[in-house]
């Protein structure tokens, strides 16, 4: 039986994947954990408080509750990532690290999630392939395009066993936005459904690759259960689902809430987005391992709308 440590698991992906691994493993087996207390995040035990920079700690946990596989979700964001870009890679890649080392001497199996923020401006924007130019342009996107490069290092020389997807952005509705580019697509669901006008960061015609959470846990842990040896990119692969503009999403809602208003304020978080691609190739995670994402726009709409009314309905 594995036991499962989740690092991060308060934020936006964190929150499905436990209930996903939960029902996979049996509860008991799924340590949920995040820098904040129990009492500040609504997860049910077994929890721990854990700073991941703590190697100490971390490595506590995982003696104690003798953890075979970590998800190590943690990290500041890109939005956020920019006003503090000193604390952003320290987090980001000292946490990194920490789990690393563990895979050389305890640890089977390692997921860590990369970005589309690996990419840059000098990219090629449509269709971008698994293998291309990167400079990013975020602290962000360089702690992620790093951390790939760690990763593959400690494949390659210490035999760790860590698998990565580069996440487009993703939207859910059972948890709030954490700092991304991208959160405009999570936050817009809500003020629809709470009668209110939406005002956008982003442009009405920001073309950028998206995908609803329920691909992104799918996906996941399909690479985690593939066999080592169907995984052929040990830095991580491309992940693709959708990719619409602010009016487009908008577009879908109107369908359920005709009255629904909405308006464009670019601010800072512009020009991270114009650097990132229109579309992802992932057809190399197709062929590894089978990925096939099944939500398109229309489809993630209805769903979020019917379940995000539920939600909202039972408070």
């Amino acid at each position: 039986m594995e036991n499962v440590l989740v690092i991060g698991s308060a934020g936006q992906l964190g929150t499905e994947l436990i209930t996903a691994l939960r029902a996979a493993h049996g509860d008991d087996h799924v340590v949920a954990s995040d820098i904040r207390s129990a009492s500040e995040v609504p997860l049910s035990q077994p929890y721990v408080q854990l700073n991941a920079m703590d190697k100490g700690s971390l490595e506590a946990v995982v003696d104690e509750y003798e953890i075979t596989q970590i998800y190590h979700l943690a990290a500041i964001l890109s939005a956020k990532g920019e006003e503090n870009p000193q604390l952003a890679w320290d987090l980001n890649m000292t946490s990194l690290l920490n789990v690393l080392e563990l895979g050389r001497t305890k640890i089977k199996k390692i997921f860590w999630p990369s970005s589309i923020a690996v990419f840059g401006p000098d990219t090629p924007r449509d269709r971008t392939p698994q293998s291309t130019l990167m400079n990013p342009s975020t602290v962000y996107g360089i702690s992620k395009l790093a951390g790939e490069r760690w990763c593959e290092y400690y494949h390659k020389n210490f035999g760790v066993d860590v698998r990565s997807l580069r996440y487009p952005g993703l939207i859910g509705y059972k948890s709030l936005p954490g700092g991304g580019t991208t959160d405009y697509a999570v936050d817009i669901y809500h003020k629809a459904l709470q009668d209110q006008s939406f005002e956008c960061f982003l442009g009405e015609d920001t073309l950028l690759p998206m995908m609803y959470m329920d691909d992104a846990v799918s996906g996941t842990l399909q690479l985690m259960n593939a066999r080592p040896e169907d995984v052929h990119i040990r830095s991580s692969y491309n992940l693709a689902g959708m990719s619409f503009t602010p009016k487009e999403i908008y577009k879908s809602i109107q369908k359920h809430f005709p009255d629904f208003a909405i308006t464009y304020a670019p601010d800072r978080r512009q020009a991270i987005a114009d650097s990132w691609p229109n579309s992802i190739d992932d057809s190399l995670a197709k062929k590894d391992w089978g990925w096939q994402p099944k939500f398109d726009l229309q489809r993630m709409t209805d769903e979020i709308v019917k379940k995000l009314a539920q939600r909202i309905a039972k408070k």
